[in-house]
């Protein structure tokens, strides 16, 4: 591995360190009935904003509470992101490429079940509600976007990734362009010996 390549993994490995003091993740709502907006914003172990306001709007329409304490992924991910961390470290120290690779595969499945499993998370929250609801419109599930906007009755909801969850995206990104160019670089080397 070069050294360019190892300083490279571990900026981003000390960067994830930011993830335990930001949201990773945000979703906004806007309606007429609240100019100023609604919201709340995904941390690694917790949740913040107007919670208790949007489950209160929920409630009419059938979706079961968001209770932060019963989400066990808000539980696990500290110890997933530490791991990621620990792990980019002892890739710019060992050096070794096959840790590296490994290294690489281990963040790009932990973002890609992460990803599905809030997929998942949200489309039960949208689709399985309660028959004996207030408000019920035949047809009608309230599942928010992934990531972009969606228009839900008379609010529009935006789910972004929030500062956190542009680190974590921007670092397996740069881990898999200096992973190219570490191979790019050394298949140079090959051809000039």
């Amino acid at each position: 591995m070069k050294n360019s390549t190892r300083i490279l993994i571990l900026i981003v490995s000390l960067s994830m360190l930011a993830v335990y003091f930001t949201p990773i993740w945000e979703i906004n709502l806007d309606a007429p009935q609240y100019p100023e907006g609604l919201g709340f914003e995904i941390w690694i172990n917790r949740m913040t904003g107007d919670l208790k306001t949007v489950n209160g709007l929920n409630h009419y329409i059938g979706m079961k509470t968001i209770e932060p304490d019963s989400i066990k992924e808000l539980q696990i991910m500290p110890y997933i992101v530490g791991f990621l961390i620990l792990g980019g470290v002892l890739v710019s120290v060992i050096r070794k490429r096959k840790l590296f690779i490994t290294w690489i595969i281990f963040y790009a499945i932990s973002g890609i079940v992460g990803a599905v499993d809030f997929y998942l998370w949200e489309y039960d929250y949208g689709h399985n509600l309660n028959p004996d609801a207030a408000i019920k419109i035949p047809g009608m599930s309230y599942q928010p976007p992934l990531i972009g906007e969606k228009v839900l009755l008379n609010f529009t909801a935006y789910s972004y990734p929030s500062t956190g969850g542009i680190i974590l995206i921007s670092g397996i990104l740069i881990a898999i362009i200096a992973l190219i160019y570490d191979f790019r670089n050394y298949e140079n080397k090959e051809k000039n010996i």
